[in-house]
């Protein structure tokens, strides 16, 4: 077969779709190969290391929970000798914290990472969970402290709610070294006054030394004998701390006994006084509606706030808790932290709590109760 007429065949040899271009041996990509991976491999290793290298932080967390209805290892949680009780419905539950890590066992970088991604948690640094200068003991011994007097102000508290009298007295349970009331104030003095203001519990006490700029005035009897001092608080923060551990001595007409072993702190002072009103009052309070909530109380009924809320909002779902009740003070950090299933009421006094339980108990329209968001925080 002929070739077409025209432009004479191309030779084979010819013909080239891409240019041909001589490659010779060269070992550098082998080379650049191993040491990335060296360096990827350092790299690796480097940060393994570092995962399991201590950290200068705790990891706050939901501790566990307790129906101040209902009972713990010890017995029932709250037991009343000397009144009528009457039955009791769903659950008041009280809510604590735990930490996690310490300075002898101080957590790793991956878990702290780990609790970072967890919303129920949250990240604190070691010397504010374990102050260098406070012992281990001196904490654990402050905390049963202020358990206790939590319990005795919801007693009163419970108590002048249902206008049952009561007798209050205030004392010195311990002063801290080198705080400024070491020297001035002695363990066993009683507080009369501070600042002109009646010393009726702990958070009196607080809360007038709180209000007032410059030294604050005690009124005190010791050994039988009154007199007057000055200590000039210490300012931490927001906080202003004379350094002593201020215990209540209520006198009652009957035996309220709360059994809450290895827990520490006030902030379950609201919860307390719900529990102890429920059984002194006829009907259940909350109708078989399960409530968590979380406050100190004073014994004139006023809810203060607490730590770790986010944490105790979670604990309080987890235990199944469909409404929870939260100090006003505590509202700004409440907002945008309420875990699905749970309503929230925004509480100021004993009085408020009862309402909020009270009226969803009765299946009245609960919008007008205060909410965190309504709080304006």
């Amino acid at each position: 077969m002929s070739e077409p007429a025209g432009n004479p065949p191309i030779p084979p040899s010819a013909v080239r779709e891409q240019p041909v271009h001589r490659r010779f041996p060269d070992v550098r990509p082998r080379r650049l190969r191993r040491a990335g991976w060296g360096a990827l491999a350092a790299a690796a290793a480097a940060a393994l290391a570092l995962a399991f290298v201590p950290s200068p932080y705790v990891v706050e967390t939901a501790g566990p929970t307790y129906d101040t209805l209902g009972e713990t290892e010890a017995g029932p949680l709250i037991e009343i000798d000397g009144a009528e009780t009457y039955p009791t419905e769903g659950e008041l539950r009280l809510l604590t914290v735990a930490w996690y890590g310490s300075p002898q066992r101080p957590l790793s970088w991956i878990e702290v990472a780990q609790a970072y991604l967890d919303p129920a948690d949250s990240i604190i640094p070691l010397d504010a969970a374990f102050p260098p200068d406070v012992t281990v003991e001196e904490s654990n011994e402050a905390g049963q402290i202020e358990m206790q007097n939590s319990q005795q102000a919801a007693v009163a508290a419970a108590l002048l709610h249902e206008e049952i009298d009561i007798v209050s007295d205030v004392r010195v349970a311990g002063v801290i070294a080198d705080a400024p009331a070491d020297g001035v104030l002695e363990e066993g003095d009683r507080i009369l006054r501070v600042n002109g203001e009646t010393a009726y519990d702990v958070y009196s006490i607080r809360e007038a030394i709180a209000a007032t700029d410059g030294a604050t005035t005690f009124d005190i009897e010791r050994d039988g004998q009154p007199m007057t001092v000055e200590v000039t608080p210490l300012v931490e923060g927001e906080q202003r701390l004379v350094g002593i551990y201020p215990s209540n001595e209520f006198t009652f007409p009957f035996d309220v006994d709360i059994q809450l072993p290895n827990v520490g702190g006030p902030s379950a002072g609201m919860m307390f006084a719900l529990g102890i009103v429920d059984e002194l009052t006829p009907g259940a309070m909350t109708a078989g509606t399960d409530w968590a909530g979380t406050g100190t109380i004073s014994a004139l009924g006023d809810v203060g706030p607490i730590g770790g809320i986010v944490q105790k909002l979670h604990g309080a779902v987890d235990a199944g808790a469909t409404h929870f009740l939260a100090p006003v003070e505590n509202c700004g950090d409440v907002v945008g932290h309420v875990p699905e299933g749970l309503t929230v009421f925004a509480v100021d006094t004993l009085d408020d709590a009862i309402r909020a339980i009270e009226t969803v108990a009765t299946s009245a329209d609960a919008s007008a109760l205060p909410t965190c968001e309504g709080a304006g925080s």
